[in-house]
């Protein structure tokens, strides 16, 4: 009797600790599709897109699983002022896919995408400040990392699905373009509050080796899509006077946060020298790796898109490059999950003998 309850319990205890980052997964490979199909190498992108779309699927179930059967360890996860913000990965996934599914025909999907997605962006970001208000204990900025701009994320993932599903949205697609615009500047605002916590964070206080995690892209990865949605602002059909005449003033705001993002890749891949080869901490997998594989597939698409919204070829020189470093980092990354996995296959193996 002890041996069979012994593997039952071992599914379990893995779907119980399952972190909401996973859906980085989704994110990171979607964006890699949607920019290798951008730059002429369609068929890699549509493997892509199907594994984006069955990681999806996955992670829901498995998430909804997750809630029914260990309903404490997910209220625990969003009372945490540590770990609430990476639920916004189902919004960036769930955005994410709908664009996938945009660029195949399935408008009504799409729709059904973004809805869903800006209903979970609503429930997520009120709860995360009202835990920040409420139930945090420590009223000081070691708690901030890079985890948290995930929420700038979730909420320019938002603009990119809302402007492409704008158009099929009929006489409602101009109230959709105004929501998006609204968006965009709002993102804008935590982005500028939650850097300069994150900045405060690691240039004047004690920044440990084992402080430095790959969520640290994160901040990369927010200035980029901010960047893209940006230009997909200025690309879509704004439908009203008002929203046209902020096209020169987004052009530019793009272009100081694709420059923004830019300068932290150097610094970024410097912390993780530091740590790794310099403080010889190892480097295993864990779900948060997706988190840097993401913003290069998102930097590699905001360059492309805004040299063509400003006719600057360079800028596509420079997607043309970091898509492969992208998908080479996927690779890796993926790699790393799977071995991961086939330890828990060869783990559950071994309780069952």
């Amino acid at each position: 009797m002890s041996a069979p309850s012994l593997s039952a319990a071992a599914p379990r205890y893995r779907l119980e600790v399952l972190h909401p980052n996973n859906f980085a997964l989704v994110m990171a490979t979607g964006i890699i599709s949607i920019g290798l199909a951008t730059l002429g190498h369609g068929a890699l992108a549509e493997m892509l897109f199907v594994v984006a779309a069955g990681a999806w699927l996955a992670l829901i179930a498995l998430s909804t699983a997750r809630a029914v059967l260990h309903a404490r360890a997910v209220r625990d996860d969003l009372l945490s002022p540590r770990v609430v913000f990476s639920y916004f990965t189902l919004v960036a996934a769930t955005d994410i896919v709908g664009l996938l599914l945009m660029d195949r025909g399935h408008y009504a999907l799409a729709v059904a995408c973004w809805v869903i997605a800006f209903l979970a962006w609503c429930a997520l970001l009120y709860l995360a400040f009202a835990v920040l208000t409420f139930l945090t204990h420590e009223h000081n900025v070691n708690i901030v990392h890079g985890g948290w701009l995930i929420a700038i994320v979730g909420t320019q993932s938002l603009v990119l699905l809302g402007v492409r599903v704008a158009p099929v949205l009929g006489a409602f697609g101009s109230y959709m373009m105004v929501e998006v615009h609204m968006l965009w500047g709002l993102g804008l605002i935590f982005y500028g509050i939650f850097v300069t916590l994150f900045c405060y964070r690691i240039f004047f206080l004690t920044l440990r080796p084992e402080d430095v995690s790959p969520l640290l892209w994160v901040i990369m990865g927010a200035a980029a899509i901010s960047a893209n949605a940006g230009t997909a602002l200025v690309g879509g059909d704004a439908g009203m006077a008002f929203l046209a005449a902020q096209r020169p003033f987004i052009q530019g705001v793009s272009m100081m946060l694709w420059a923004w993002g830019t300068w932290w890749i150097p610094l970024l891949v410097l912390f993780g020298f530091w740590k790794h080869f310099v403080a010889r901490l190892p480097m295993n997998y864990e779900p948060f790796m997706w988190s840097l594989v993401f913003p290069l597939g998102m930097y590699a698409v905001a360059s492309v898109r805004l040299g063509l919204a400003v006719d600057f070829q360079p800028l596509e020189w420079i997607s043309r490059v970091m898509i492969w470093v992208a998908l080479a980092a996927w690779l890796v990354v993926m790699t790393g999950l799977a071995r991961r996995v086939a330890a828990w296959a060869r783990q559950g193996g071994a309780e069952q003998a």
